[in-house]
């Protein structure tokens, strides 16, 4: 028998003890700096920005509390489902506890909760509560908005005289809108100033829409009365008679000019032309970090005059091609240098002033259209309405894009195209190994 010379035997020693001392160093390594990578196209398997985003603003330990049994009849080994769901969330905050109780074996603790559902879960923070029974990211990443606000919002609308509402299902009412407001935490409430003493002192903001009926004085003088005191307003203009709100754009300094946008940047994307596009927003806190495209129909300019009481910030500037137009449209909209205002032109505007040692807020949009119900899903018009509200309700931690469009990654084939990559896997594939196994065979043979 012939033994390894011992030079030979010394180098292999080293090569494996070397080679083991890397394999434990990259152990080490990746468990102590954990990287990982979604190579996914539709980036399925990591968080949505905004719920990253929604997950910085909960400092301290979140609660999960999963009431599921071990399998479920349709979805399996329910638990684990719901762990790896979990564990993205986990990626980005490790202080999140989940927890599972089985309601079969334990009834008396998912009666206590009032559980309705296998898989409900329990969402604790801050010694508060959610309930959810639907679980995917949307509804999880919500329910963490909600709990992100520090005490209930309260959001009132102003109602009886033919307004938009923010509960209505018309085309023409903000009920998409106000929909998404309640799942990002708000309260809301109508309120008829011909029935009300006053705006109630516990509203973080009044929302005002197009009357179609005149406001009665007494009405208006409630509404400068809470101006007066600093309350915040958002105010959907529409290109259309103010009906008793003059006085309040007075009293805000406003040049409403009369006329609508007309945005020849929008019959290029092949939408109207009294469609006013927003695509680039000045710097401010609704605008941070936002870039989707905004669509504002019929939409009226918004001017105002200068003056040290109120700071003015332009949150969107439309039409730089386009002009206001007075005159009714027929046919080809064509720019009349005699009467048209070239653009372009302020259509969302924020006011702020230091008064009774707090910062009131205002935001005045020249359209209540962009956040119809007819109109609120084009491009990013209820995620710049939500940011807006944050921002005038003082919730600016909370402003963030909505979640990017997931890419669709289904391929459809014909029955053909399935043929013939069966045939090819299934067929043709092994036959071509074979044929390259035998010609290898028969050269070594000879």
């Amino acid at each position: 028998m012939e033994f390894p010379r011992p030079n030979l035997l010394l180098k292999n020693l080293a090569f494996a003890a070397l080679l083991l001392a890397a394999v434990v160093t990259l152990y080490l390594l990746a468990a102590r700096y954990p990287v990982q990578m979604d190579l996914t196209q539709s980036a399925s398997n990591s968080l949505e920005t905004s719920s990253v985003d929604v997950l910085k603003q909960l400092p301290g330990e979140i609660k999960l509390t999963v009431y599921a049994t071990g399998q479920d009849a349709q979805l399996g080994d329910i638990r684990k489902l719901i762990r790896d769901f979990v564990a993205l969330y986990q990626r980005y905050k490790p202080d999140i506890a989940l927890a599972f109780v089985d309601p079969v074996k334990q009834p008396e603790e998912a009666r206590k909760v009032n559980i309705q559902a296998n898989g409900e879960m329990l969402v604790e923070y801050g010694g508060r509560v959610e309930h959810l029974t639907l679980l995917n990211e949307q509804a999880l990443t919500g329910a963490l908005l909600r709990l992100a606000h520090s005490k209930d919002k309260l959001l009132m609308y102003l109602d009886g005289h033919g307004e938009r509402r923010l509960e209505g299902i018309a085309n023409h009412d903000l009920g998409e809108f106000g929909k998404k407001l309640r799942q990002n935490g708000y309260r809301l409430g109508s309120l008829n100033l011909a029935l009300a003493q006053d705006v109630p002192s516990n509203a973080s903001t009044l929302i005002i829409t197009q009357p179609q009926l005149d406001l009665l004085p007494g009405e208006v003088d409630k509404l400068l009365r809470y101006v007066e005191q600093g309350g915040n307003i958002l105010w959907l203009v529409d290109a259309e008679p103010l009906h008793g709100l003059e006085r309040l754009a007075e009293k805000l300094g406003l040049l409403l000019t009369p006329g609508i946008v007309i945005d020849p940047a929008a019959e290029e994307m092949r939408a109207p032309a009294t469609w006013a596009l927003g695509a680039g927003y000045p710097p401010h806190a609704v605008t941070q970090n936002f870039n989707l495209i905004t669509a504002f129909p019929s939409a009226r300019a918004i001017g105002w005059e200068e003056g040290k009481e109120w700071q003015h910030t332009t949150l969107v500037e439309a039409a730089p091609r386009g002009w206001v137009s007075s005159r009714t449209l027929q046919g080809k909209p064509k720019f009349n240098k005699d009467s048209d205002i070239p653009g372009p032109v302020t259509i969302a505007l924020a006011l702020q002033r230091n008064i009774n040692d707090r910062e009131q807020r205002v935001v005045i949009v020249g359209s209540g259209s962009f956040l119809a119900n007819a109109y609120s899903g084009n491009g990013g018009n209820i995620d710049l309405g939500i940011n807006m509200v944050n921002w005038l309700s003082n919730e600016e931690k909370l402003i963030s894009i909505q979640p990017r469009a997931v890419k669709d990654g289904a391929v459809n084939l014909s029955k053909t195209q399935l043929g013939i990559i069966s045939g090819g896997l299934l067929i043709a594939l092994p036959l071509l190994l074979a044929l390259v196994g035998g010609v290898m065979w028969w050269r070594r043979r000879r």
